[in-house]
C-alpha cells in the first residue's frame, strides 16, 4: 500500500487553477521528488499533503489518514520542513530542539542530530543571531526530531554552502535507509538525481511526467553529445551520414554532433581514418536538467 495516495487534488486561488488534477503515489521508504518551475503548483500540493491548505477537489491519504480531518493523529506521524519558516528570535538552538522533543513521545536524540547537521557549535546560539544556512539545518533537524514515518522537505539545502548541502543528502540517505519516506521538493537537479527514487515533474498545476531519475533523462531527446575543434576542415556530407546522428552545428570552427553512442564512435572513427586530431574533445550525455528544460519549457512565468 503506498504511504501517500494523491488523486485529483485541485486547487485555485481567485478563480485561477493551481494544482489541477494532480495524481500520484508514494511508497512506503522511498525517496519521492517534485521538481517544476515556480508557479507550477508544488508548494500548494505538498501544502495540502500536510494538512495546512484544503483541496478544492480530490483526496489525499498519508498513511491512511485524512490530513485535514485525521491532523492531530498526523502530526504524530510526519515531520515537515516549511519551504519558508521563522521561530522566536530569542530561543537558542539547544531550546528549540529541547522544545519540540517535549512534543513526541518518543523522540529522537536532539543532541545527535544537532551533532550529524552541524549545530553542536550553536546550541546557545539565539535563533535571530543564525545564518540562513544555520536556520535551515535547524528546521531538518525538527522536522526529524519526533522520529516521524514520513517527512517532508520543501526546498532542503537552499541557503546551505556545498559541504553542509552533501552533508545534508548523506544524512537523508541514511533516514531514507531506516525506512522513513521522505516527500522532497527542490530546484536542484543534482539533488534530486542523487537522493530521489522517482520524480514527478510539475508543468502549470499538473504532472507532465512521472519516473525514476534515470527514466526521465531516457525520455529527453538530448541524446549524446560530442564537440570538438578539428585540426583541419570535414566535409559536411560526412557529418549528416553518421550513424544515429540528429544534428551538427559549426560555431567558431568548433563541431558539434548530437546523436547517441553509435555515433560518438562513428566520429572518432571518421577522424581516425582523415588523420583528422580533435582539440578540446568533449563528450556529454542528457541530464536531468535537459529532460526537466524539455517537460516545462512552455511554463508561463
Amino acid at each position: 500500500m503506498p504511504i501517500i495516495e494523491v488523486s485529483g487534488l485541485r486547487k485555485a486561488y481567485g478563480g485561477r487553477p493551481v494544482v489541477d488534477g494532480v495524481a500520484f503515489a508514494v511508497e512506503e521508504g522511498e525517496v519521492f521528488g517534485i521538481l517544476g518551475p515556480n508557479g507550477a503548483g508544488k508548494t500548494t500540493t505538498v501544502e495540502c499533503v500536510e494538512g495546512l491548505r484544503e483541496p478544492d477537489a480530490g483526496a489525499v491519504r498519508v498513511a491512511g489518514l485524512d490530513p485535514r480531518g485525521d491532523r492531530d493523529e498526523l502530526t504524530g506521524i510526519l515531520g515537515v520542513q516549511l519551504q519558508e519558516s521563522e521561530l522566536q528570535e530569542k530561543l537558542t538552538v539547544r531550546e528549540a530542539l529541547e522544545l519540540y522533543s517535549a512534543f513526541y513521545p518518543d523522540p529522537a536524540d536532539w543532541r545527535e542530530l544537532a551533532e550529524r547537521l552541524g549545530l553542536t557549535g550553536k546550541l546557545t546560539t539565539r535563533f535571530g543571531r543564525l545564518s540562513g544556512g544555520q536556520k535551515q539545518r535547524l528546521f531538518i533537524a525538527l522536522a526529524l526530531v519526533g522520529r516521524p514515518r514520513v517527512v517532508v522537505l520543501d526546498e532542503l539545502t537552499t541557503g546551505l554552502d556545498p559541504r553542509a548541502r552533501r552533508d545534508t543528502w548523506k544524512l537523508i540517505e541514511e533516514i531514507r535507509d531506516s525506512g522513513v519516506t521522505v516527500l522532497l521538493v527542490t530546484h536542484f537537479m543534482e539533488e534530486a538525481q542523487r537522493l530521489c527514487d522517482r520524480i514527478a515533474v510539475f508543468r502549470q498545476g499538473r504532472v507532465a511526467a512521472l519516473d525514476t531519475p534515470a527514466g526521465l533523462i531516457r525520455r529527453s531527446d538530448g541524446g549524446t553529445v560530442i564537440s570538438f575543434t578539428p585540426s583541419r576542415p570535414l566535409d559536411d556530407g560526412e557529418l549528416a551520414g553518421l550513424p544515429e546522428a540528429t544534428t551538427f552545428e559549426r560555431r567558431d570552427g568548433r563541431l558539434t554532433v548530437r546523436g547517441s553512442d553509435a555515433t560518438v564512435n562513428a566520429v572518432i572513427s571518421l577522424l581516425a581514418r582523415r588523420q583528422i586530431t580533435a582539440h578540446q574533445l568533449r563528450v556529454t550525455d542528457s541530464t536531468l536538467d535537459d529532460a526537466f528544460l524539455q517537460l516545462t519549457e512552455d511554463q508561463e512565468n
